[in-house]
């Protein structure tokens, strides 16, 4: 059993991987302030910090808890915010997980798990899939925020022997997604079409994204914790999927006769993005489970339900 702080443990993703790592019998500690996440999906099993991860009191919690693992959830995810504030997106991303990553080596911290990027990292790609040896060439703040991070991790571990993983996710969806934000389109659909709301779609929607379930990211973290190594791992179905097609699948699904609206694009946003995640299967036995048309009717009964 390990001691383990989930950064943004009260929100979408992290809130996931929280439960995942309790019911495997692991003591966890979730470290939130609640900007984006949500009480109610805190565990009652875990201990719950209300707190920022720029906050300098995380040196106490780290000396008083000695955690053995910690897993990095908590981040400005906004792409426009990025854009048009990007020093609250540096502030957040880069200060606060420097922050995060201080403590650990200052207090032995044996494994940090990151939740990074594959799409805005790899930018405007030169072949489809992309895998971990694609250029890096981020279109946005949030993307270089991403970029910085991982290089720290690499320089953590070469100087103090913290090891990592970068879990460079693609789209991520499913249950507890907030619907209220621009990322994360399956639950804006949803939300919208439920309570009869127009759902736009940016630019053409012929943009194309890898939209990988949520419980398989909880695997993917799972087996992050297990492996012994350090790196970086693509996380995706290797399967693009344009938001026209999603637009059209949630559409049929919930029953709605909404048709398709257009806004205009969102600037610096990527046209085709699809992740190789054939490193991942080959070193951490990793592969997604869920299909799309599976995850989708998961993700409606959340929604229903809410």
């Amino acid at each position: 059993m390990s001691k383990i702080l989930i950064t943004g443990g009260a929100g979408f993703i992290g809130s996931h991987v929280a439960d995942r790592f309790i019911s495997l019998g692991h003591q966890v500690f979730i470290l939130d302030d609640l900007s984006t996440g949500k009480k109610e999906n805190i565990n009652p099993e875990a201990e719950f910090y209300n707190m920022d991860i720029r906050s300098r009191e995380l040196d106490w919690i780290f000396k008083d808890v000695k955690f053995e693992v910690v897993c990095h959830h908590a981040a400005q995810i906004n792409l426009r915010k990025s854009l048009e504030d990007p020093l609250l997106d540096s502030e957040i991303n880069v200060s606060g997980t420097m922050n995060l990553l201080g403590n650990c080596v200052k207090h032995k911290v044996s494994k940090f798990i990151f939740a990074s990027t594959g799409g805005a990292l790899y930018g405007e790609q030169d072949y489809f899939p992309a895998d971990e040896k694609h250029p890096i060439r981020p279109q946005s703040p949030y993307g270089f925020s991403k970029f910085v991070i991982e290089r720290y991790l690499e320089f953590c571990e070469k100087s103090y022997r913290t090891r990592y993983l970068s879990l460079r996710y693609s789209n991520v969806y499913g249950p507890r997604q907030n619907p209220e934000g621009e990322a994360g389109v399956v639950a804006i659909f949803c939300e919208r079409f439920f309570n009869k709301r127009e759902a736009i779609i940016n630019g053409d929607g012929e943009q194309t994204r890898d939209y990988v379930y949520v419980e398989d990211v909880v695997e993917a973290n799972a087996l992050a914790l297990e492996y012994k190594g350090s790196g970086a791992f693509n996380i995706g179905t290797g399967k693009e999927t344009t938001v026209n097609t999603v637009f059209n699948l949630l559409k049929q699904k919930i029953g709605t006769g909404q048709k398709e609206i257009h806004g205009p694009p969102i600037p610096g946003e990527q046209i085709r993005s699809v992740l190789d995640y054939s490193k991942a299967k080959k070193i951490l036995g990793w592969e997604p489970k869920f299909d799309l048309n599976e995850g989708i009717e998961k993700t409606i009964v959340f929604y229903q339900q809410r």
